[in-house]
């Protein structure tokens, strides 16, 4: 069974957590630390990536440090081709759909392709909406921000991917963002597709990670919450079980 099959097949049953962590914001052995608390918490997969990336070490450095301290998936969550690692398991690759540049729509993907394919890492495709507020990844990503009450056009974006054949489709507002997706959004997109909702920025407490899976998210990202909170693993602990619905 591929990473992906098992991944769905899980959010059939329950929901689930992916911890984000970026590389560019710690030590890869601070990196390792936080995916093996993540993992004891309840996590079902551990996603690296940022968008300030400046180095291509970082990644192989942080994807390797987890591996060494974690037994859960280690999923790249690129900024672009040069940030790939052949030490991780397997690869969002995602398109960027509500950018107005076509590198991180499809061309990002024609460069790395032939990494994925000799590297032997499990490629996920995956349809990538950013939400406003949109924060850095918003900026760089040069997006046209979907509005947070333009349910419509998010919905079009939602089914746009799972016509196109992608396996999940991700709602995301910015790492720190203020807000985060509307439920009244989560609610109408998860009603007209098929394929796995994912969802994240600006989730960083029970209530709001309990108001997005009663909404409908099937697998909720939390990242700014690994990289503040003191007592790491209580803090995604109780993230964990109020998904439990």
């Amino acid at each position: 069974m591929t990473i992906a099959e098992n991944i769905v097949k899980l959010a059939n049953r329950r929901k689930l957590h992916f911890s984000l962590i970026d590389p560019d914001k710690q030590p890869p052995e601070v990196a390792g630390f936080m995916a093996k608390t993540a993992e004891k918490a309840g996590s079902s997969a551990i996603m690296v990536g940022g968008s300030t990336l400046t180095s291509q070490k970082q990644v192989d450095e942080t994807v390797k440090a987890i591996k060494r301290e974690s037994g859960l998936p280690v999923i790249l969550f690129p900024s672009g081709a040069k940030f790939l690692s052949k030490h991780a398991d397997a690869v969002f690759f995602m398109s960027l759909l509500n950018s107005r540049n076509l590198d991180y729509v499809i061309r990002e993907h024609v460069k790395g392709a032939h990494f994925v394919k000799n590297s032997g890492i499990e490629p996920i495709s995956m349809g990538y909406v950013i939400v406003e507020p949109g924060m850095t990844a918003g900026r760089i990503g040069e997006v046209d921000l979907v509005m947070r009450t333009d349910i419509d056009d998010a919905i079009g974006y939602g089914l746009s991917a799972q016509y196109l054949g992608m396996n999940f489709f991700y709602l995301e507002a910015g790492s720190g963002a203020t807000e985060s997706v509307s439920d009244e959004m989560i609610k109408a997109v998860k009603r007209n597709i098929d394929i796995p909702l994912i969802v994240g920025g600006g989730i960083r407490d029970v209530k709001t990670a309990r108001e997005k899976a009663l909404a409908g998210a099937d697998i909720i990202v939390t990242g700014t919450t690994l990289e503040k909170e003191k007592n790491l693993k209580q803090a995604l602990k109780e993230i964990v079980q109020a998904m439990e619905i």
